[in-house]
């Protein structure tokens, strides 16, 4: 029988609750594995893309057996006359619902929101449609889906206790007729529901967002930035950006720096070393926002933010075939290396603006020497690329 009737669920129904039974009891445990996993496990990315590869399809089938169980009969309570058990069936029912959609929804956007790392496994891209890249929506977004999930454990297990009462202990066909090739009882039950329990679920919901607030999952840890001095030169940096991209799993994840100062000095004409000026940069570390990875950049192995909040970039400015070139020094967790920078330059007036890309290794400045040693889930090369626009002072 492929639809539902009063008193048992059809085949259709049947199929959408053991599979996705069995998705969530092999996604969940799968998450818990790979969070627990050392960054530097090069399993850890490949099961974090299992799990919200299966994330993705739990929420479309989801939707489907919502979309099913909404054109079909609902099979009455079999015990009506217990009227706080009906309820707390139909309570289960509608938070089992809405977990189904909540949570795999909020893993998505935290996914969507960010870049790099453990990619979804299908060929429609990474990103959603009205979600931004921003670390702060984020950060939420991957908060509530820790509480989400969390009620959906809890809800796993009442239905499964409930489950298990009605099979031992009242003995009757709340479980069987769940089960493939179930017959329908003698005796159709009641159709009992409540119409409080999907309001009481909602009520449910805000008070587990409630306790994790209160639990601090919404607070975003950051470390302490770092207050640079006005830069002194004779050009004045107006705006800018200063960013970063690194690949990652075969991916470019891009990131930037958002404090950082630029003490520029230039003359259109060089003086006897063919030299046309210099420049020094200060970059506060702890601004660097770098997708999914932005954390795990500031620690003790990569940028060491804590012990190192600062780099510094000191050059001379000279000619190339094509524009200019900065030669100089790049400062990083106090370990210096040569870098060079070209760059173009367009001058109006008293107006300049500046266009340049250089790569560098990350193991020159010993970043993710010992979680990363080799190239296998991050390249040695780190772009690095800077526009900005500044003013003769």
């Amino acid at each position: 029988m492929r639809d539902n009737s009063t008193t048992t669920y059809g085949s259709v129904a049947k199929s959408f609750h053991w599979l996705i039974a069995a998705l969530i009891l092999t996604m969940i445990p799968l998450g818990i594995v790979a969070n627990g996993m050392a960054d530097a496990d090069p399993l850890k990315p490949t099961l974090f893309s299992i799990h919200k590869t299966m994330g993705v399809f739990i929420f479309f089938v989801a939707l489907a057996r919502i979309a099913w169980a909404v054109m079909q009969p609902k099979p009455g309570a079999l015990h009506a006359d217990r009227k706080a058990e009906t309820f707390l069936a139909g309570l289960v029912h509608w938070l089992l619902y809405a977990s189904l959609i909540l949570v795999p929804l909020s893993g998505w956007v935290h996914h969507a929101a960010t870049t790099g790392f453990a990619p979804i496994w299908w060929p429609f891209g990474q990103g959603l449609p009205f979600v931004p890249v921003d670390e702060t929506l984020a950060h939420t977004a991957g908060s509530l889906h820790i509480i989400f999930e969390r009620v959906l454990v809890v809800s796993i297990l009442l239905h499964f206790a409930g489950a298990l009462k009605h099979h031992f202990i009242d003995k009757d066909d709340t479980l069987r007729r769940m089960l493939p090739g179930h017959t329908e009882p003698g005796t159709p039950p009641e159709p009992a529901h409540s119409n409080a329990a999907p309001l009481v679920a909602v009520g449910v919901y805000a008070a587990a967002i409630g306790i994790g607030a209160s639990l601090g999952l919404f607070t975003h840890e950051t470390i302490e930035g770092v207050e640079l001095a006005e830069a002194q030169g004779e050009w004045v940096v107006q705006d800018g950006t200063l960013g970063i991209t690194v690949r990652q799993l075969g991916n470019d994840v891009e990131g930037s720096f958002a404090e950082w100062t630029a003490a520029i000095n230039f003359d259109e004409t060089p003086n006897g070393d063919g030299k046309y000026g210099d420049v020094e940069v200060t970059i506060s570390i702890p601004s660097l926002t770098l997708g999914s990875v932005t954390q795990q950049a500031m620690g003790a192995d990569f940028f060491d933010a804590q012990n190192h909040n600062t780099a510094t970039y000191r050059a001379d400015i000279f000619a190339q075939d094509q524009g200019y070139v900065a030669r100089g020094m790049l400062t990083i967790r106090a370990t210096e290396a040569p870098v060079f920078l070209p760059f173009t330059l367009q001058i109006d007036g008293d107006t300049a603006v500046m266009e340049g890309q250089t790569r560098v290794n990350r193991t020159n400045f010993r970043i993710g020497n010992g979680t990363q040693p080799t190239e296998g889930s991050l390249a040695y090369d780190v772009v690095i690329s800077v526009n900005l626009t500044a003013k003769r002072g």
